[in-house]
């Protein structure tokens, strides 16, 4: 089970630095970040810091794949965790 928490900080702080990343480059038109690769690190467990970071920063606030699909991956993450815990 430490190791599952250890993994979501891990992967939450890398989520939070591509999110802020793409912002930084989307203002300076240099290289972004995919939204594969975004929604992909929002799916491998950093789905909630990613979308507090969203909203903080307001970056890709308009866009329904991650205002809708951030949320759903969040579930997603409820519901393994909630199975694996039993």
């Amino acid at each position: 089970m430490k190791y599952i928490f250890i993994w979501i900080a891990v992967i939450s702080v890398i989520s939070v630095i591509l999110t802020v990343y793409d912002k930084i480059a989307a203002k300076a038109g240099g290289r972004r970040i995919s939204e594969k690769t975004l929604m992909l690190s929002g799916l491998l467990g950093g789905a909630a810091a990613m979308l507090v970071a969203m909203l903080i920063i307001h970056h890709k606030t308009r866009h329904a794949k991650f205002m809708a699909g951030l949320p759903i991956e969040m579930i997603l993450h409820i519901i393994i965790l909630a199975v694996a815990l039993r």
